[in-house]
């Protein structure tokens, strides 16, 4: 690990007149922290996002749930607001990692860092989420750009994201069984006269599938997408699965999904 210099902001204006450069910021550490050790990043500071108050909590209207940046996994898993307006995603939460890793991991981490396996990127898109910064907001289908790459801007902190409480939803994933990343992983969401499916680990980064939401829409059942072939062009290839492998995997995984939001 290379030297850096370390910060405790305690606003996200502070935060933000600090982010510059090769400056990177910290939320809940369990991507940058191991890339560091790995010398992959070598930022020249590391700035602690744990210290602003503003930035945690869960919050509901019974319409939707906004969850503060720096929320943790265990907490969105736990909550019982999050629980009674989108069960899926506190489910969702639990699957992520291991204790340790939804004791420290955060959503807006997850989200900002656009890890190809990553969890939370499906549950953006399929909860038509809106992820708000100091900067203004973003739309969830126009967030997530490529491989770690989003619509952030420089200095640009995200303080919350709020997810649409649909009328059913599930999220399913073929795990890696080492990480528990996302192999595979298909969230599925009934908003009632329209269906949101977003899948994860399969590509770059988190997409939604089309043809499985038209046919989701016309009837919500898992016979309508069962039979559904998904493009492997453009997904990816590695020593955990091919991109053909991956292909089969999202009309299973989206199978089971819609099975598991009509219990």
């Amino acid at each position: 690990m290379h030297a850096f210099k370390y910060h405790r902001p305690s606003s996200v204006s502070d935060a933000a007149a600090l982010a510059k450069g090769d400056a990177k910021l910290l939320a809940g550490g369990q991507s940058l922290v191991q890339a560091m050790k790995l010398r992959l990043a070598s930022p020249s500071d590391i700035i602690d996002l744990g210290t602003i108050k503003d930035l945690g909590g869960i919050k509901t209207d019974g319409k939707s749930v906004t969850v503060g940046a720096m929320a943790r996994h265990a907490e969105v898993e736990h909550s019982a607001d999050v629980k009674k307006t989108i069960p899926a995603l506190a489910a969702m939460a639990g699957m992520i990692g291991d204790r340790q890793v939804r004791a420290m991991g955060t959503c807006g981490g997850s989200i900002a860092n656009s890890d190809p396996a990553a969890d939370y990127p499906a549950a953006v898109l399929a909860l038509n989420a809106t992820i708000t910064t100091n900067k203004g907001k973003h739309e969830a289908d126009k967030f997530f750009k490529g491989l770690y790459e989003t619509a952030l801007k420089d200095g640009e902190i995200i303080t919350s994201v709020t997810f649409q409480a649909p009328k059913r939803a599930a999220y399913m994933k073929f795990k890696n069984p080492a990480s528990r990343f996302a192999i595979v992983g298909v969230f599925v969401a009934d908003f009632g006269g329209s269906v949101r499916v977003a899948v994860t680990g399969a590509g770059p980064c988190a997409f939604r599938q089309a043809d499985m939401e038209k046919a989701l829409s016309a009837k919500f059942a898992p016979e309508s997408v069962a039979n559904i072939k998904v493009s492997q062009s453009g997904l990816n290839t590695d020593l955990h699965a091919s991109a053909e492998y991956r292909a089969h995997l999202v009309t299973v995984m989206a199978k089971r999904a819609v099975e598991a939001a009509l219990k």
